[in-house]
Order: C-alpha cells, then structure tokens, then sequence
C-alpha cells in the first residue's frame, strides 16, 4: 500500500495531465462515480456533514488498527471531492488520519476552483475525517 505522501503525489500527478479546470472536474465526477456503494443504512442524520451545500454522508470503521472511510453525496462533484479525501485518509491509523496536511487539495488548485460554498464543504468533510481520527486514536490509547 502507498505511503498518504505518495498516494497525494500520485493525484498530483493525474491532475496535471488536464489543462482544463473542466476535465479536472469532469475526473472528480468519474472518481465519484467510482465511489464503492454507500451502505443506505448510514444515511443516517448523525452521519450528515454539517457545513456542506449538498448532502454529504460519511462514515467511519477501525478495523485492524485503520479507519476504513465511506461516503456519499447527492453532488456529483462533492461525491468525487469525498472520494479523493477518502482515497488519501481511508485505511490510515487514527494517527496518520489526524495528522496529514493534505497538501495535494491546494497542488491540483481544487481550493480556488471551487465556489465559496462548496470550499466550505471541502473543509467541513476534511474536519469530520479528522474528527474519526482523533476519536478513534483516543480509543487506542
């Protein structure tokens, strides 16, 4: 499995093959729509993103000493946004999750390339995954 600076690097890396912010967009919308299946039974209110424009489910598992992310969104945008963060953090020790700096948001320019309200939601999303991880990492020590 790759280390979370060289899977961030990888996404670099895929980003940079597009010149224009609208093949960006249209990837994010292919990587969400490759987003494993989102269990119906975790739309749940708890599990609601507050913060986010649309509708943003996530959800968080420690399995084996990692955090398994799962999400889902009723954007097709947000849903390829989630899927990258989920990419990054998912399968991570409550540690890694907490304290990655995911540097690649701003190397692919996502940050100003989305509307105020969606950037809003990329931090809130980025705030409850590291939520899990702090939760999860006090339950370990």
């Amino acid at each position: 499995m790759m280390t979370i600076k060289e899977t961030q690097d990888q996404i670099t890396e895929e980003f940079e093959m597009f010149d224009e912010w609208m093949d960006k967009y249209e990837y994010i919308i292919e990587l969400g729509n490759n987003l494993e299946p989102y269990d119906e039974k975790n739309k749940t209110k708890s599990n609601l993103i507050q913060g986010c424009q649309s509708r943003v489910w996530l959800n968080a598992e420690m399995i084996d000493g990692k955090i398994i992310f799962s999400a889902d969104s009723d954007a097709i945008i947000t849903k390829g946004i989630i899927a990258l963060l989920i990419r990054v953090l998912s399968n991570r020790s409550p540690k890694e999750v907490m304290e990655t700096d995911l540097y690649f948001i701003e190397k692919i320019g996502l940050r100003e390339n989305l509307s105020p309200t969606r950037a809003n939601g990329l931090v809130s999303m980025i705030k409850n995954m590291k939520a899990y991880g702090l939760a999860f990492n006090s339950k370990t020590v």
